[in-house]
């Protein structure tokens, strides 16, 4: 079914049915029930290529997203089915583009060839220099994260500074006094990624307003590695009694290298972070932790996004989200290690 079917059933011109799709000369009331009409009975949806071609938009949102490795995290899936959830709402679809840097090819043909309307960008670095290219362009998009001068731009964050600091003072709070941080790959650190530089400096700061004695890891995003940075926090001082960590991906080799070592959760060990909450739900015990709302995010990010399509001239807006930690049943009051007992 094409426009032309429409406007012989409708008995007008090809170019008045044009018009009243695109919407950008106005058609009298009756004229436009009457083309509405025929495309109700038939079911007509306009081709995706010729919609764009009358009013300049492809409605396609560009998610940019580092490439796998391996495997995505449980939080990075989480990110990318919100937005494509988000946008569906708004009749946007999302093209996935898997690029890191500006010189990537695919980054590159989708802001060349205009594929897309604007795009979010995940796992934003300190100094990203897709936002600045993205910026230099004026092209719309938005950050799920914020560089280290976000003034001027549209982004949507989680404050992991202050996440990781609130996750130090409950274990405090509760009389731990020897704490460890797993954070992210060692890799993705030298790069600057955001969450883990600002997890490390507000779990650095929170531990020394507390007074206590930490030791700060790198862990890959695996369970074998999980489960080896373990080992090597209780080499390193086998005192420690709880950690904090934002690695939510080596969470199930955390558990069971405490499992092996025969210390009990939270009995002996407490375990907190920063981990999307299906995450946290999904160990024994379930784990204490500042929930990332995934949900949220993408949501706010594709609003954020679509109003700057609808609205160019609108100023920048951003959310900083700081979830509260919900109580679960890995951490308890710190007691000294069998290690200091004997």
């Amino acid at each position: 079914m094409n426009i032309g079917e429409i406007a012989r059933r409708a008995g007008v011109s090809r170019s008045t049915v044009s018009v009243a799709l695109s919407g950008k000369r106005p058609v009298s009331e009756d004229t436009r029930r009457k083309i509405q009409r025929v495309i109700d009975e038939l079911g007509y949806r306009p081709n995706a290529s010729a919609r764009a071609l009358a009013n300049g938009r492809t409605n396609t949102i560009g998610l940019v997203f580092p490439p796998a490795g391996n495997h995505y995290t449980g939080m990075q899936l989480d990110f990318i089915g919100s937005v494509v959830e988000a946008a569906a709402a708004q009749d946007y679809d999302v093209l996935l583009s898997p690029s890191g840097v500006d010189s990537d090819r695919s980054f590159q043909r989708m802001l060349g060839e205009r594929r897309v309307d604007g795009a979010i960008l995940m796992e934003i670095r300190l100094e990203d220099d897709r936002v600045d290219h993205l910026a230099a362009l004026d092209f719309p998009s938005v950050a799920i994260g914020r560089t280290a001068h976000p003034e001027g731009t549209w982004w949507v964050g989680l404050d992991h500074t202050a996440l990781a600091a609130a996750c130090v003072h409950h274990l405090a709070d509760l009389g731990h006094r020897r704490v460890a941080f797993v954070n992210r790959p060692e890799q993705l650190l030298r790069a600057g990624y955001e969450s883990a530089h600002r997890g490390l400096e507000g779990f650095t700061k929170a531990a020394a307003e507390r007074g206590l004695t930490v030791r700060t890891y790198c862990c890959g995003d695996d369970a074998a590695s999980g489960q080896a940075c373990l080992e090597q926090i209780l080499h390193d001082d086998p005192a420690t009694t709880a950690l904090v960590t934002l690695n939510e991906a080596a969470l199930g080799g955390l558990y069971r290298g405490l499992s092996q070592a025969g210390r009990h959760v939270p009995r002996d060990f407490s375990v907190t972070g920063v981990v999307a909450g299906r995450w946290a739900e999904t160990v024994t015990p379930q784990l204490t932790a500042a929930d990332v709302p995934a949900e949220e995010m993408g949501r706010h990010a594709v609003d954020l996004l679509v109003e700057r399509l609808d609205h160019p001239d609108a100023p920048p807006r951003h959310h900083l989200l700081t979830p509260p930690i919900s109580l679960r049943a890995s951490t308890g009051p710190g007691t000294p290690s069998s290690t200091e007992a004997r």
